[in-house]
């Protein structure tokens, strides 16, 4: 036992004891609960319908008792996983629990557990027994930290505890087993021992101090974490969520936030962190996604995975060629640069205004139409200027009636009073004042009945295209395209722009590629008022260009950001992250905190240090992080050469695997075609069943797939299967050292390397 045997039974009657506290807790919340729901449903009777204040408030408590009870059940299995003994200056000490909620006894006025996210927590993830200090709403608190005690507990059963500076072990990487390089306590090497789930979990017993100084950081920042393969970058940042929603609650909504996830598989993964942590309402989708209901488009997209599918499969090396670097182009600033001529293009278009007439009346000139769009009304979005000068003229129309009524009843005058003065004949004098008078009048209710359907003809007629009819009208009009890219692009991948923009035309369908761009003109020509948000976090940022990453920052109300990345996972490489420094410098003017995150806690040393092979020989590759000592075994090179022996080989790696009580398996296939082909052989020749993974998929069930490389990204497995790693599906260049190097880090624990011939050479 980690601790003494007369501590570990004062442990065991604590937890008891809060075990049976919660039981009554869950007890009196659920009866309150039942009272509550009843006395909902009485007043909906009574109120008929109408509004009732005190329906309103009773629904309100009755939501308010249903969180207490959500919070009190689900806390019961395990209250908590920490205790610190600390004494503030000049007072006794005192022992706080630590959980994932915070757990009041209001009848006794007792805080019997905090929540992992209050100020003194922060003494638990980053503090050193002896002096030590908190930052509190009142500001610093000093002390003295006595005791710092971790708690295996399982389904309200402490199974062992630690104390820290007792358990500690040292923990080397294999590749130096002289150097000290990082400190891991006897509770989280057991933790990172356990077998995955098919969720990503929440991890507020094991966040270490540099992952913690991450999630407490200040709303108001920009912070770029790069993170090799399982540093824990995407927990960090969804606990930074958590946290943030902890310490902000009064003025930060969740739909507020965004989660910015690279496809639909990976949310439904990461979905169950933020509830765990009793986070809900959150926001969470996909770059295309978020941007087709900013664009309130409904079509078809060709989403990036599909995009980056079809490049692999392509044999074509002409039109991969193309198809990246037409991508590459789209994602750039010099393309953001390209939309700003366009759309200085498109205001001088809309400046050819002529003045607005009737009757042969002008209620506006040209030239104050022209001052008021291009001078006046020049910071707001192109359609809003035109707007504003409807609704401005409008206002002044209501006293332009009146005087320009006064000017044709003057003019009748001077022509009534020339008849009067010019005809002697009264019969033919009183006949021509008549007339006149009903031309006056006839004139001037033309006048009136026309001027504002005059006024909503012409800004009818001076309203915009849609934003998406006028990008791709630029993409598809080589003069006007030539023109603002000064003839810089060269022909034959201009005929492939036009050609793919023709073909998405005609089929309904948006490229991935092209959504940065029409965000932008939205944004310039109609405005993204109703899209903004507190907070966004992005996942996997390395896969985004520059360009998308802009239009992410410009649906933010300030720049607060969490955006995580590992440039040596940039299967992307092509549009996507290169450097962090570039995006900081083009993106966010300097203004950003990078943050390397050191530690890599997903894959045992044997599995890291092969893939490590793979990351090496990358172009521009980040020095990675070091794993914590957690020995394995060694991944396992098979050759194989029938699909029959393949199947039976995988079939014995599944029972061990099995018997070894881990669960998730995965088959990784290169592309999409390859996962195909291995579900058909699978199927007639392996005796487990095993499910496909699709571009489109948006979760998965079992615990035996087959899945493509660049779907794996964020996932992890307890063992991965690689299908056929061989020279020519592996080769030496920078899209298949970045496939691969994802590839290699998705397995916890167990790890097989496949390959038909010889072994590719980025395992060297």
């Amino acid at each position: 036992m980690a601790i003494s045997k007369s501590e570990m039974e004062f442990e065991n009657n604590n937890l008891k004891e809060t075990v049976q506290w919660l039981n009554k807790q869950i007890n009196l919340a659920a009866e309150k609960q039942e009272e509550l729901e009843k006395k909902v449903s009485m007043l909906k009777k009574s109120s008929g319908g109408t509004y009732n204040e005190e329906l309103a408030l009773t629904q309100q408590v009755c939501e308010f008792a249903n969180k207490n009870l959500q919070k009190y059940s689900e806390a019961v299995h395990k209250p908590y996983f920490a205790r610190i003994d600390f004494s503030e200056r000049r007072r006794d000490k005192e022992s706080y629990y630590i959980g994932k909620f915070a757990l009041n006894d209001s009848s006794e006025g007792e805080e019997k557990v905090i929540d992992w996210r209050a100020p003194i927590a922060e003494l638990y993830y980053n503090g050193q027994q002896g002096k030590v200090s908190y930052k509190a709403p009142i500001g610093f608190v000093e002390g003295e930290l006595s005791l710092k005690r971790k708690f295996l507990i399982k389904e309200e059963k402490l199974e062992n505890a630690f104390d820290e500076g007792i358990n500690d072990i040292i923990l080397r990487s294999s590749n130096d087993e002289t150097t000290d390089n990082a400190l891991v306590d006897e509770f989280l090497k057991i933790n990172l021992e356990q077998s995955i789930g098919s969720k990503l979990k929440d991890v507020v017993a094991t966040i270490q101090k540099e992952q913690n100084e991450i999630i407490r950081a200040s709303k108001n920042t920009v912070m770029i974490i790069q993170g090799s393969a399982g540093s824990g970058k995407t927990t960090v940042a969804l606990h930074r969520l958590a946290y943030l929603m902890y310490k902000y609650s009064e003025n930060l909504e969740t739909q507020e936030i965004l989660v910015v996830a690279p496809n639909k598989l990976f949310l439904d993964y990461i979905s169950d962190i933020l509830p765990s942590l009793g986070v809900s309402g959150v926001v969470q989708s996909t770059f295309e996604d978020i941007a087709c209901s900013i664009l309130k488009y409904g079509g078809k997209i060709n989403t990036k995975d599909m995009k980056f599918s079809s490049v692999m499969e392509e044999t074509d090396k002409d039109k991969v060629k193309f198809i990246t670097t037409s991508s590459k182009f789209k994602g750039s600033m010099t393309f953001k640069s390209i939309m700003d001529r366009y759309l200085k293009y498109i205001e001088n278009k809309d400046i050819q205004v002529e003045d607005i007439i009737v009757s042969q009346y002008t209620l506006f000139d040209a030239n104050e139409i022209k001052r008021l769009y291009s001078k006046d009304l020049i910071h707001f979005p192109v359609n809003k200027r035109k707007q504003e000068i409807r609704r401005y003229f409008n206002l002044k129309l209501k006293n332009l009636i009146p005087e320009i009524m006064e000017k044709i009843d003057d003019t009748y005058d001077r022509s009534i009073q020339s008849v009067k003065r010019d005809i002697n004949d009264d019969v033919s004098k009183r006949k021509k004042i008549i007339e006149l008078y009903d031309k006056r009048d006839e004139e001037k209710k033309h006048f009136k009945a026309n001027a504002k359907k005059a006024m909503d003809e012409y800004f009818k007629q001076w309203s915009q295209k849609s934003v998406i009819d006028l990008y791709f009208n630029l993409l598809v009009d080589e003069e006007i395209f030539n023109e603002l890219t000064d003839r810089k692009i060269s022909a034959k991948l201009y005929a492939f722009i036009k050609a793919e923009a023709i073909i998405n035309m005609n089929d309904n369908i948006i490229d991935s590629d092209d959504l940065a761009a029409l965000l932008y003109l939205k944004h310039k020509i109609e405005g993204l008022e109703k899209f903004n948000f507190s907070h966004i976090v992005i996942d996997e940022a390395q896969d985004y260009s520059n360009f998308q990453l802009l239009m992410l920052k410009n649906i933010a109300i300030n720049d607060s950001f969490t955006i995580v990345g590992d440039i040596g996972q940039g299967i992307y490489y092509y549009k996507g992250i290169e450097n962090w420094q570039k995006l900081i410098t083009e993106v966010f003017k300097g203004q950003a905190n990078y943050i390397p995150l050191t530690q890599s806690y997903r894959s045992t040393i044997e599995i890291i240090n092969v893939a490590n092979r793979v990351l090496q020989k990358q172009q521009n590759y980040i020095t990675p992080a070091s794993p914590v000592l957690r020995h394995g075994e060694k991944p396992e090179l098979i050759a194989y050469s029938l699909e029959k022996d393949f199947a039976e080989k995988l079939d014995e790696i599944v029972k061990s695997v099995k018997s070894s009580g881990k669960k998730s398996i995965a088959v990784i296939g290169k592309t999409f075609k390859e996962c195909k082909f291995i579900k058909a052989q699978l199927k007639k020749y392996s005796k487990d069943d095993w499910e496909l993974i699709k571009n489109t998929d948006k979760n998965f069930q079992s615990e035996r797939i087959i899945i493509p490389s660049y779907m794996t990204k964020g996932l992890e497995f307890d063992c991965s299967i690689v299908y056929n790693c061989d020279e020519e599906n592996y080769g030496d260049n920078e899209l298949d050292k970045k496939i691969l190097y994802v590839v290699l880090t998705r397995a916890l624990h167990l790890e097989y390397i496949f390959y038909k011939g010889k072994p590719s050479t980025l395992l060297d």
